[in-house]
């Protein structure tokens, strides 16, 4: 017996194991994500280089108070306009809200060297203001659109683990860009060179084409209503609340960490301001180095991991206070930036997991409110503490804060995945199709959890022409050919589907579907699939169009290219 069972978890590992590698293979031949994730490399390159530099160009002018008080002015609008700005991901393409916020950026951070160029430091606090607030664009507009182009829900865990090692990375090269710029170029230079990569990073994204994730017709609140909402659904849930104040926490540290870096460096360590910069690298080497752990949260219960990165932060963090010179510095900021990474992705992912698909953009957009003014916290936090006790008391006051943020969930803590995960990615693939996209969000969410994937080898037969109809399918990645008579009629991919002219008409298979690639794809049975089309008015209408369309078009010889929506070989 100990024998089988060693071999099932040998086998489980295996399993496992394969399981991740497909999930990060498949993010590769993802042409839509890496363009999203090669935008946001450049977005982190330049929130943390602008960040580190006007914190250096503050602190330069007037000390931790001056460098405090400018960072609050930053965060404060950000933190009330993050959520109202959020509401846009859910009411539209999540994509506009990426897009423009890069675009503001760059011109914010652009007007921000011409200010410090120019001797005017107010005008340059303003503009960062501008540039800060417009930061808050990005993170919930990105929630809101990786999920629409995500394949399964493992590739959505392996894009945010990427995205994770991404912002690990920015964060490293931020640093160590800002310490070389200010050394060449002043403060002004970091803010010209990050406004150039603010607009090549929104380049890499405006091209993208994505629906939103709530129908266009939907019944949709008035924006505060909506905004008083997301608050009402977290304040509902104790497993949503929990995630919020653990980031909101981790947003505290980081805007206190980011005031460290300067102290740490000037004052405790006495090097140049250009170090602050340079610890802030080791930082971000840090959370690269987690990225070897990061690859084991695919597939797998996300609370015990957060769990063991808020004990391994705030336990670095407080070793700091004893202060172990350049190396043991340099060693537990490593630390801290792993555990730091690790908590991040797997709390932002399991809440990703948690949000029902239509309040996806306005929870991210509360949860950036809140971490900004969890970072304007911080901020403030440190010049506090070190009026009141020293350097040592601001890294002891800093390391208590998410063991506090941990309390207040108290056992629910380990128990934060228990629950069913909310289908996003097929909730998202479903709204791309036309068929679906006018049915309400309650539909989508029952329809979405009814679909089970299915695997498709290049050259194997999905759909044979003459036979019953017994299920719809969603294409989600790769190629299908479809055939009738042996006559090719057209190909299909990822925002189509097929088979719905023989659940809709009972009648036999109209086509032969191949797969001219690997394929992923979501299988829905026919009695969910006519109760939610048959169901709903619009639907119907629209289903029965693109089934009429398709049998005329087909009658007609086909055509070489598939249609928007609905590719149906019967």
């Amino acid at each position: 017996m100990r024998v089988t069972g060693r071999c099932r978890v040998l086998k489980w590992s295996t399993v496992a194991r394969r399981r991740r590698l497909g999930a990060f293979r498949e993010l590769a031949g993802n042409r839509a994500l890496r363009r999203v994730v090669g935008g946001y490399a450049l977005f982190i390159l330049t929130e943390y280089s602008v960040w580190i530099a006007m914190l250096v160009y503050a602190y330069g002018r007037g000390g931790a108070t001056i460098a405090g008080v400018v960072a609050l002015a930053q965060l404060v609008p950000a933190a009330l306009l993050a959520p109202v700005f959020a509401a846009l991901a859910d009411r539209r393409s999540p994509v506009v809200l990426l897009a423009g916020g890069y675009l503001v950026q760059a011109a914010a951070m652009g007007a921000t060297a011409a200010a410090i160029t120019g001797g005017v430091p107010l005008a340059a606090y303003a503009a960062a203001v501008v540039a800060s607030t417009a930061v808050t664009a990005t993170r919930p507009a990105q929630s809101t659109l990786i999920p629409s182009l995500a394949v399964t829900p493992d590739q959505l865990t392996a894009a945010n683990v990427v995205v994770s090692w991404v912002e690990a990375a920015g964060i490293a090269a931020a640093g160590s860009l800002t310490g070389v710029l200010i050394w060449a170029a002043g403060v002004a230079g970091v803010f010209a060179v990050c406004a150039a990569l603010g607009a090549a990073a929104a380049l890499l994204v405006v091209g993208l084409r994505v629906p939103a994730l709530t129908a266009p017709d939907e019944d949709r609140p008035p924006l505060a209503a909506g905004l008083a909402a997301s608050v009402r659904l977290a304040a509902g849930q104790p497993r949503l609340r929990l995630m919020l104040a653990l980031l909101t926490a981790e947003a505290a540290v980081v805007g206190a960490l980011d005031l460290l870096f300067v102290i740490l460096a000037v004052t405790v360590l006495g090097r140049s301001q250009a170090w602050a910069g340079y610890l802030n690298s080791v930082y971000g080497v840090g959370a690269i180095l987690a990225a070897a752990v990061s690859v084991f949260l695919v597939g797998r219960r996300l609370g015990v991991p957060i769990l063991g990165a808020v004990l391994l932060l705030s336990g670095a963090l407080s070793a700091l206070a004893a202060g172990l010179g350049l190396a043991g510095t340099v060693a537990l900021l490593t630390v801290a930036g792993a555990s730091r990474a690790l908590l991040d992705v797997a709390t932002r992912s399991l809440l990703q997991r948690s949000v029902p698909a239509q309040s996806l953009g306005l929870v991210f957009g509360l949860l950036e409110g809140l971490t900004m003014a969890g970072l304007a916290l911080g901020s403030v936090l440190v010049p506090l503490l070190v009026h009141l006790g020293g350097d040592r008391l601001a890294l002891l006051g800093v390391a208590a804060v998410l063991p506090l943020a941990a309390t207040f969930g108290g056992r629910a803590l380990v128990s934060l995945d228990t629950q069913a995960p909310v289908p996003v990615v097929q909730i998202a693939l479903l709204r791309s199709i036309p068929l679906f996209a006018e049915l309400p969000a309650p539909a989508l969410e029952g329809l979405a959890a009814a679909l089970t994937p299915a695997e498709v080898p290049a050259g194997a037969i999905l759909i044979r022409q003459g036979e019953e109809g017994d299920a719809y399918y969603a294409v989600a990645a790769g190629q299908l050919d479809v055939f009738q008579d042996g006559r090719f009629l057209r190909r299909c991919g990822r925002g189509e589907g097929v088979g719905e002219i023989a659940l809709l008409r009972a009648i036999p298979r109209t086509a032969t579907v191949t797969a001219h690639t690997d394929a992923t794809l979501y299988k829905l049975a026919r009695e969910p699939f006519l109760t939610a089309v048959i169901g709903h008015a619009a639907t119907q209408r629209q289903a029965h169009s693109i089934a009429e369309a398709r049998l005329t078009a087909d009658a007609a010889g086909g055509g070489d290219s598939p249609a928007s929506g609905g590719v149906e070989p019967g």
